[in-house]
């Protein structure tokens, strides 16, 4: 083997020695808000637990999720982050969104905010952690119904 082949193997073995050995587990969004902004923009609220099954501690950098109302785009969290992880324990990441429901149609949308229609919100993208210096992305997929009312 060349010498070139040789660090190369070597510099793989170590990054997979470091990557998580299992998966972080996405376990599911609660606490779900709807309050009213300073825009007038209604702004969701909500927090998403993980669960760390690694023998190893990791660092939370960056949330990307974007938050669709009835199938419809409505909201990006962007948040980077520097959130310790502890090993083998569950964590959660607040996500903050200001909701913006143009999409769904002013008239509709102004009726069914004052009357309390139920909307199908789902949260679609990932986190990213790191473990010495090495980033995996989790996956961040939920749905659920809920009634927004202003």
């Amino acid at each position: 083997m060349s010498k070139g082949i040789k660090v190369f193997v070597i510099l793989f073995l170590v990054m997979q020695a470091c990557a998580p050995k299992e998966d972080i587990v996405f376990k599911g969004i609660k606490n779900v808000e709807v309050q009213v902004g300073s825009s007038n923009n209604p702004e969701l609220l909500a927090k998403a637990y993980f669960h760390n099954p690694n023998a190893m501690g990791m660092k939370l950098k960056e949330i990307h999720v974007d938050v669709l109302v009835d199938g419809k785009l409505s909201a990006e969290v962007r948040q980077k982050m520097k959130l310790k992880i502890s090993p083998r324990s569950d964590f959660m990441v607040p996500l903050q969104a200001t909701l913006s429901l143009k999409e769904l149609g002013l008239l509709d949308t102004i009726k069914n905010l004052l009357g309390g229609k139920k909307y199908e919100v789902q949260y679609i993208g990932f986190v990213r952690v790191a473990v010495h210096g090495i980033t995996v992305k989790v996956p961040v997929k939920h749905r659920e119904e809920m009634r927004i009312r202003l």
